[in-house]
């Protein structure tokens, strides 16, 4: 089963640092809203929640596909992942 991620941060070798992105409507204090409108290029087929509190690494080999660009929900992500290391 293919589950979507947002890519954090790409490392040395194959590694990447990744984010979990449901459509679960649950939401709790960490989750960033992602809609179709957040997408430079590409979409996903319903509106998710990107979730900070969800990280994982992984090499790049389990990367089927990519469904779009979104920069600035990118920042947003990241800083809530340093809001929460913050804690």
């Amino acid at each position: 089963m293919r589950r979507p991620a947002l890519v954090l941060a790409e490392l040395e070798g194959d590694d990447l640092i990744l984010c979990q992105i449901t459509s679960q409507k649950r939401v709790d204090r960490y989750a960033v809203q992602l809609n179709h409108r957040d997408f430079v290029e590409g979409s996903l087929k319903q509106e998710s929640n990107i979730r900070p509190n969800r990280i994982f690494t992984a090499d790049t080999s389990i990367i089927s596909y990519s469904v779009g660009n979104k920069p600035y929900k990118l920042k947003e992500v990241i800083d809530k992942v340093i809001e929460i290391l913050n804690c």
